[in-house]
């Protein structure tokens, strides 16, 4: 028997299909359905690459929040301590006439100049001035535009707590860098408070935040590329065997019974190879043990077959002597001389078809194609059939718009097709008419039987096909039939490359279609008959009129379907 092979190939992406781009998209969408270790690395990289991400920005707004609090938390240390220092300065003033105020307030800003890391610094006199106040002072004049309203106010209310707002310090090239303001009354002893206000330049927290937020990406870019590795590595290492595993079972189903996995170690996958080569093994052992029992059976039935070929022409020639003189017989000895010759007829076809069958299954049938026309076969095989259509009372129909341009088959197979096909169809039409159909187009032919019978059930549709079957065991064949000839018409059909399709339902019959290719072509579209013959109805086929012979000018056969009629005939 010979085994049966199946097509297993892997289908890698061609290198030439990533030098275009635009193929791109396509290669990667058929890689991530092809390939695990691809998809799992991809899977991987992603969700690590938004773990990086998600920790990183965590990590730089938390510094950035940690770094801008502790650099305020100095500026208010030293903006307290340079204040007090100033505070002290003014308390251990002596005297309170002018000069001495203004010697006071000029040591107030040395006293800042020493002990504040300020950039900038001013004092304004809250309320009126009096004659002996001091100057307000200021080390920038556009210092005071920094102020807002609402801070001044904050400070004047609040005589013994700093106040801060964080502000936009303006440099020497024209741009700004962030910064901190901090103020707080001081008081000038026999005068009054004084509002006293600290600028602070933050430039270098900008400075360290990049610092540390370009080393966590590049730690996390660092991290994700390692990760990635980390997975590939071991990925490799686990679908490496899966792979191999696929490709030798792709290379079992394909029929070589003698590939097995190799084994290394003693883990999971190990366990895996050894359970799959015993597998393998009991799969090639049975195999070949069916292989030789079915081919003991095959030349058990044809060698039956032949041995019985001689006994049997001579009772057929005995019984057909019988026969011919039954006339001078008794009714009784005449009708069994009649049931003798009718039931050895039956045998010798039974026996043909075993024949044919063993042909079939040992892989030694050959055709013989020649140019043929299949609606011009199928006239033949109606006229052959008249008489059997006259007892059954049944009126054989053909259609043919198509099908007349010679078509490389073996026509002794393809008529037997047909026979087979419109032969049960007359048996089991219940005397309705039968529509033959005929039509072609560039890449093959086809012949469809439409009879109106009782039809099938669903799950009988689905055995019509099986050897020695039949749909209604109680009923009597009436033709003789041996239960193997819709298997060896199917049989011929894919020997031609083509298909023998059916439906059927109850109530409305069955339809029958043969689809061949053309020489060279191959069966990728529909039939030019449908399969279902969809609404149609006795009463539509009484329109077609009675079957009459098709004659067709061997001249305008040019080219398929180039001298189709149209029309029934």
């Amino acid at each position: 028997m010979a085994t049966p092979t199946t097509g297993v190939t892997a289908t890698r992406t061609p290198l030439g299909g990533w030098r275009d781009w635009r193929a791109w998209p396509g290669n990667l969408a058929t890689l991530w359905r092809r390939s695990l270790r691809f998809r799992t690395i991809l899977v991987t990289l992603g969700l690590t690459a938004l773990a990086v991400v998600v920790a990183c920005v965590w990590m730089a707004l938390a510094i950035q929040n940690d770094l801008f609090v502790s650099r305020k938390d100095q500026v208010l240390l030293n903006a307290q301590r340079a204040t007090a220092a100033a505070q002290v300065t003014l308390d251990s003033a002596t005297g309170q006439d002018d000069v001495q105020l203004q010697n006071a307030m000029q040591l107030v800003r040395t006293t800042l100049n020493q002990q504040s890391t300020s950039d900038a610094y001013a004092a304004f006199r809250i309320g009126p001035l009096s004659q002996n106040a001091p100057q307000d002072f200021t080390s920038d004049l556009a210092f005071e535009s920094l102020l807002t309203d609402g801070m001044r106010e904050s400070v004047r209310a609040n005589d013994d707590r700093q106040v801060w707002q964080s502000v936009a310090l303006p440099t020497e090239d024209g741009t700004t860098t962030p910064g901190i303001v901090v103020g707080q009354q001081l008081n000038v002893p026999g005068v009054g408070p004084y509002e006293l206000y600290l600028a602070y330049d933050l430039a270098n927290a900008p400075q360290t935040l990049g610092f540390v937020q370009g080393t966590l990406w590049i730690v996390g870019i660092g991290l994700v590329l390692l990760i990635s590795g980390i997975a590939w590595f071991v990925l490799r290492s686990v679908t490496t065997p899966i792979g191999e595993a696929a490709q030798t079972s792709a290379r079992l189903a394909s029929g070589q019974l003698g590939v097995r996995l190799p084994v290394r170690g003693e883990d999971e996958l190990a366990t895996l190879g050894r359970s799959f080569n015993a597998m393998a093994d009991s799969i090639e052992s049975q195999i070949k043990e069916l292989a030789d029992l079915s081919l003991v059976q095959q030349r058990f039935v044809s060698d039956v077959s032949h041995e019985l070929r001689t006994p049997l022409t001579t009772i057929r020639l005995a019984a057909d002597m019988i026969n011919d003189q039954r006339d001078a017989f008794d009714p009784a000895t005449a009708r069994a001389a009649e049931l003798l010759n009718n039931q050895v007829q039956r045998f010798e076809t039974l026996l043909t078809d075993l024949l044919e069958i063993s042909r079939y299954d040992a892989g030694s049938v050959q055709l013989e194609l020649e140019p043929t026309s299949l609606a011009h076969l199928a006239e033949d095989v109606i006229a052959s059939m008249e008489q059997l259509a006259e007892q059954h009372r049944t009126d054989v129909r053909l259609v043919a718009p198509g099908g007349y341009s010679p078509v490389d088959m073996d026509p002794r197979r393809v008529r037997r097709v047909v026979r087979n096909l419109l032969g049960n169809a007359i048996e089991h039409g219940e005397g309705r008419p039968i529509v033959v159909t005929v039509d072609s187009d560039q890449q093959s032919v086809a012949l469809g039987v439409r009879d109106y019978g009782l039809g099938m059930k669903p799950e009988d549709v689905e055995r019509v096909f099986d050897r020695f079957w039949r749909a209604d065991p109680s009923r009597t064949r009436t033709i003789g039939g041996t239960g193997l000839g819709l298997s060896i018409a199917l049989g011929d059909a894919r020997l031609h490359g083509g298909e023998l399709g059916v439906w059927s339902e109850l109530g409305r019959g069955t339809n029958f279609v043969l689809t061949l290719p053309r020489k060279g072509a191959r069966l990728t579209g529909p039939s030019p008959i449908p399969l279902d013959p969809g609404d149609d109805s006795i009463a539509a086929v009484d329109d077609l009129g009675l079957t009459q012979p098709i004659q067709v000018p061997l001249a305008d056969v040019r080219t398929p379907d180039a001298a189709s009629p149209g029309g029934a005939s």
